[in-house]
């Protein structure tokens, strides 16, 4: 896994990501390092190339990730790297 690709600003999680992780024994830290580390997750190939062209001009990334439960979250960090949110897709 390569180092940081980007900067990301203010952390934040949601309840329902929070309770999620917490269920299933795990550390949303592993999940932060693999989104800045360029490893978006659950995404097809599309979205792969737009997170890396994202990452290079400066637009919104988005990581996805299913856990074995089958529950899933995504991780966004805003286009202006001020914020990158831990949230579920119905809290979108």
């Amino acid at each position: 896994m390569s180092g940081p690709l980007f900067s990301l600003g203010q952390v934040v999680t949601t309840p329902g990501v929070l309770a999620l992780l917490e269920a299933n024994g795990m550390d949303p830290l592993a999940f932060l390092i693999r989104h800045v580390c360029g490893d978006w997750g659950d995404l097809d190939e599309d979205d792969r190339k737009e997170n890396e062209l994202s990452v290079r001009e400066g637009f919104r990334i988005l990581s996805s990730y299913n856990l074995p439960n089958g529950k899933r979250f995504w991780i966004i960090t805003e286009a202006d790297r001020s914020a990158t949110t831990f949230l579920l897709p119905d809290e979108y």
